[in-house]
């Protein structure tokens, strides 16, 4: 975890199953509680997603959304970009290529470009 651009950075590695989703959930719990936190989930380095995941991004989306901040998401792995579409994931939380690319789209919903 660490900071970029007024966002704070959750950069997820390697498998995120129903193990991993149980060690990250309380760090993600702890950034997406906090009133109109900025945060961006970055997957680039995510080899293998399953419903877990889902269930990880779904949870901070909504309570972000309750909160009042942003929640954008990094992610081009093919395998998880398709879950992502199968599961109308995209349509909530457009997945972006790169940081840069989520925070510009950041700023575009913010009016500040």
């Amino acid at each position: 975890m660490y900071a970029y651009r007024g966002h704070t950075v959750l950069e997820l590695r390697g498998e995120i199953d129903i193990v991993a989703a149980t060690e990250i959930g309380p760090h993600l719990d702890r950034v997406t509680g906090r009133p109109q936190a900025r945060a961006v989930i970055d997957l680039r380095q995510v080899e293998f997603f399953d419903c877990s995941g889902l269930r990880l991004l779904y949870r901070a989306r909504a309570r972000m959304l309750e909160r009042g901040g942003q929640l954008h998401l990094v992610c081009t792995h093919p395998l998880t970009l398709r879950v992502f579409r199968v599961t109308g994931l995209t349509r909530l939380l457009p997945p972006q290529p790169s940081l840069d690319a989520a925070l510009a789209r950041s700023e575009a919903a913010s009016g500040s470009l």
